[in-house]
């Protein structure tokens, strides 16, 4: 084998183990959406949207109820990658997560048909909590 070609083969099996890494989709069942409430609880009249952030935001969608003062949980795990640098523009949120640990974030009252969207700062990864 030339040296053009073992240099190509090296740089495509760099390229696909920095995916898998970065954590590009693995499988199609790590991409589904969730089925409403599932992450969701509501106690004291506040509703919590639970999302963890590890390799991308999961679950990636989220219905939640409109009309309720909420607060997302973002949940990092060891996590290394660019979903730990969150932005959600609507509130005015940008921040770098903890490695480790639970940041709860105030995402106010919405209404009927809205979204709150959350995004990695390098735009890779991202989520939307829609309220029904």
């Amino acid at each position: 084998m030339n040296k053009t070609a073992l240099s190509i083969i090296t740089s495509g099996l760099i390229i696909g183990v920095g995916i898998i890494f970065l954590g590009g989709p693995i499988s199609g069942s790590e991409t589904a959406s969730t089925e409403p409430g599932q992450n969701i609880e509501i106690r004291d009249g506040v509703q919590y949207v639970t999302i963890d952030a590890k390799g991308g935001y999961f679950p990636r969608v989220s219905s939640a109820q409109a009309n309720l003062p909420t607060k997302l949980i973002v949940k990092t795990n060891g996590t290394y990658d660019c979903s730990a640098a969150l932005v959600i523009r609507s509130v005015g949120y940008q921040k770098v997560l903890p490695q480790t640990g639970e940041e709860i974030i105030d995402i106010g009252t919405s209404e009927v048909g809205s979204s709150v969207r959350g995004t990695c700062s390098m735009g890779m990864y991202s989520f939307v909590v829609d309220f029904i």
